[in-house]
């Protein structure tokens, strides 16, 4: 049975024992699936998807990946409290009541 892209990976980095830069993993796994040209290019945006879905892996800094069963828990999980989201995209916006909101558009529409 044929190999998926990301159980390719996975044996290369199981067999390197360390992380490795994301385009030498995906050269690796491309050619060992026999990938012209035409497919390397039209199938490394796919496997990237993959490889951040698939739990076996670990995205470290520099674009490098590695698996994830060599790292902490605490490595891998991102402490998404400290993260600031600014949900409306403009606080500098005042909130006005609708009685204000309608006249602003009627005032507009007439200019």
């Amino acid at each position: 049975m044929k190999q998926s892209m990301t159980d390719v990976a996975y044996e290369f980095l199981k067999e390197g024992n360390d992380a490795m830069p994301f385009i030498e993993l995906w050269t690796r796994v491309s050619h060992a699936m026999g990938f012209n040209e035409s497919q390397f290019d039209d199938n490394i945006a796919q496997f990237y998807t993959d490889l951040s879905i698939d739990g076996r892996f670990f995205s470290m800094p520099g674009n490098s990946w590695d698996l994830r069963s060599r790292h902490t828990y605490s490595e891998s999980v991102m402490d998404t409290d400290s993260i600031a989201i600014d949900e409306d995209g403009d606080e500098s916006e005042e909130l006005l009541d609708p009685e204000e909101e309608t006249k602003e558009v009627s005032d507009e529409e007439e200019s």
